[in-house]
């Protein structure tokens, strides 16, 4: 029987560039309205980060039980109710006149509606229909998708709150979101079990996992990434304000980074296919570190924030191709949106704390040099966790190989 056009593998790639897009660059615009929700709803700044530290966590907490659900019944169902969760909780972030609904809609509804069009069912979506010698290539590309709506998204949303203001501007992404729900169909479908391969049961294969030093390896590490990404998302407009630069420098400087993860994903997808993943990772979490340094010794003036925007950029997520590579690579495809789910937890910890560490800094230092010398440090530490990876296929997946 004929396969219809919107189930084609590159369709598939181009709706999952998509959705990455919309479910990554809508979230990454939060910090932009801080201000706008800090005076319509009387909610404090560090009130706030909180409500954005929740939605991180949150989304991390729902991702692993996400993927269960989509390696189960499927990664359609998923997206669909991931998009009607996002339009709804920004619709209401749009009417907000209370902490409470703060909360709720950035908090609580848009934290579930990023578990379910994120990037452990997206990118699992894509390995299941990506030919096997360009997998990590089309990882990379996916991956791409969400710094390509950050790039887009930053800038248009803050021309859009100083043209319409805060409250339509929430309206106008509520309509962008619902788009997610559209791409589903291309990215419909779970993994098939293979016997002699995968064939393993859901719980089986997290015992395999959590009793493997990488993986654990992996898990801590991705955490760090998850601080940096969060702490920078969130609170780099108010740091590049509180330096005398305008507030449209801050939304530039994301959407700068944003273009340059574009190059920096694609890139790291394609060199994950040629060299190993985990020392890739160890210089990304270095080169980190040596970036927010010399960013922290330097005058803050317009140019050296672009440059510190494009070289983070680069840096930004150039680790999800290469993480969620391993977790393929060392555990195969079958219950990678789970297991990826499980790492990606970790991460959203991270980002529970970048986000809020940043608020308090605010509150109760004045700024946030604090958190920016705690993001260096980590940076340093998972260079380190990630260098003696075990990142070798398990036995299961050796010994089917030598079999077939």
């Amino acid at each position: 029987m004929r396969q219809t056009w919107w189930r084609d593998p590159l369709v598939a790639l181009i709706a999952a560039a998509l959705v990455l897009s919309l479910s990554m660059g809508l979230r990454q615009t939060f910090g932009l309205f801080i201000e706008h929700l800090h005076l319509t709803t009387g909610t404090s700044i560090s009130g706030i980060s909180l409500s954005i530290a929740f939605q991180n966590l949150l989304w991390g907490a729902a991702t692993p039980f996400v993927g269960m659900l989509a390696d189960r019944y499927g990664t359609g169902r998923c997206l669909v109710g991931g998009g009607v969760l996002y339009s709804a909780g920004l619709a209401m972030l749009a009417f907000a006149d209370s902490p409470l609904m703060v909360h709720l809609g950035g908090g609580l509804l848009v934290g579930l509606a990023v578990a379910a069009t994120g990037f452990p069912l997206v990118l699992a979506a894509v390995a299941r229909v990506a030919p096997e010698d360009k997998r990590s290539t089309w990882l990379g590309i996916a991956s791409a998708g969400g710094s390509a709506g950050q790039f887009l998204l930053l800038p248009a949303s803050q021309t859009s709150i100083n043209t319409f203001g805060g409250s339509m501007t929430f309206l106008i992404m509520a309509a962008l979101a619902f788009i997610m729900v559209f791409c589903a169909a291309s990215l419909a479908g779970r993994p098939e079990q293979q016997v002699g391969i995968d064939s393993q049961s859901l719980s089986a294969a997290i015992g395999e996992a959590s009793k493997h030093h990488g993986f654990l390896l992996l898990t801590v590490g991705f955490f760090v990434c998850g601080f940096h990404v969060a702490f920078i998302a969130t609170h780099l407009p108010g740091y590049i304000v509180s330096c005398n630069l305008p507030a449209f420098t801050g939304a530039t400087a994301l959407g700068i980074i944003g273009f340059f993860n574009i190059i920096g994903s694609m890139s790291a997808g394609t060199l994950g296919g040629r060299f190993r993943k985990k020392y890739l990772l160890s210089g990304i979490y270095l080169a980190r570190s040596l970036v927010i340094g010399l960013f922290m010794l330097a005058p803050k003036t317009e140019p050296v924030v672009w440059l510190f925007s494009a070289s983070f950029g680069l840096l930004w997520l150039s680790t999800v191709p290469l993480t969620s590579g391993l977790v393929g690579q060392i555990f195969g495809p079958r219950y990678m949106a789970t297991l990826f789910g499980i790492v990606m937890f970790s991460h959203q910890v991270g980002a529970f704390f970048g986000a809020w560490f940043g608020g308090l800094s605010v509150d109760y230092t004045g700024g946030y040099e604090t958190v920016w010398i705690i993001s260096i440090l980590l940076g340093l530490f998972a260079a380190a966790l990630h260098w003696p990876i075990a990142d070798r296929p398990v036995a299961r997946l050796s010994a089917a190989a030598t079999k077939g």
